[in-house]
């Protein structure tokens, strides 16, 4: 391969492991927070879920302007996804474990990081196929998803550390779940038609899981730890601030 690929392509690595860097910033506001009392987890739930909300419904209508019909498919194929591992993780729960956590917050803990680690391989096909357009449209795009990776890793934190996750931990655990960002920018910078033409697929696919993740495990969890009037306004606030904050990066 000659240096005129390599070095491109070595660019489109580097920048987008810098947007997966971003997503462990989300929980630096941890470091500053200790003490978390059982209705904070189910505000914390709340605000995850509305975060993870807005996010899907991103993905949904970033996919439609691509193809509203594969954007479908990733949707059923996402929820079928996330339902079977849901019962591969419950059929499988004693046979794993997280120090100091309950089976049922671990099984809560690797669905979170599972689902916010697929959803990066396709912010991972975005960079790389955004670098195909040129220079400067590829780091506005790498940009975009860096600033959008923050709240996302704010959600996985919100999420873990309320169950026992230190904070340095869930900083890990976030920029783990955005590793494949880098590792498939490359291929899609590379092989940009192919990747270009499945992409709606796979943001649909994110998407699906998250919306059932919220709903079956998130906003439960919410009303069990907090009254109802405060899950939905707290839902309500995190939703309006988040597409605020879609609308401002783009």
């Amino acid at each position: 391969m000659s240096d005129l690929i390599q070095q491109p392509v070595f660019d489109v690595f580097f920048y987008a492991l810098i947007t997966a860097v971003a997503t462990g910033l989300g929980a630096l506001p941890f470091f500053f927070f200790k003490d978390l009392t059982r209705n904070w987890l189910g505000i914390s739930n709340a605000v995850a879920s509305g975060l993870m909300i807005a996010a899907s419904f991103g993905l949904i209508y970033e996919g439609i302007d691509h193809d509203v019909w594969f954007t479908f498919y990733g949707i059923i194929i996402g929820l079928i996804f996330i339902i079977g591992s849901e019962k591969l993780l419950n059929r499988y729960d004693d046979k794993f474990s997280i120090k100091n956590i309950n089976q049922a917050d671990a099984t809560k803990m690797l669905l979170i990081v599972g689902i916010m680690t697929v959803h990066s391989f396709t912010e991972g096909v975005s960079v790389g196929v955004s670098f195909s357009g040129g220079i400067d449209l590829g780091l506005f795009i790498t940009t975009a998803i860096a600033v959008h990776n923050i709240p996302e890793g704010l959600a996985i934190s919100l999420v873990l550390i309320p169950r026992g996750t230190s904070p340095l931990k869930a900083a890990w655990w976030s920029i783990f779940s955005s590793l494949p960002q880098p590792l498939m920018a490359v291929p899609a910078f590379l092989f940009v038609e192919i990747f270009e033409t499945y992409l709606p697929m796979g943001l649909g696919f994110a998407a699906g899981a998250m919306i059932w993740m919220v709903f079956a495990e998130l906003i439960p969890d919410a009303i069990e730890e907090s009254n109802t009037s405060t899950v939905a306004t707290t839902i309500t606030i995190s939703i309006a601030l988040m597409i605020i904050f879609q609308v401002l990066i783009e």
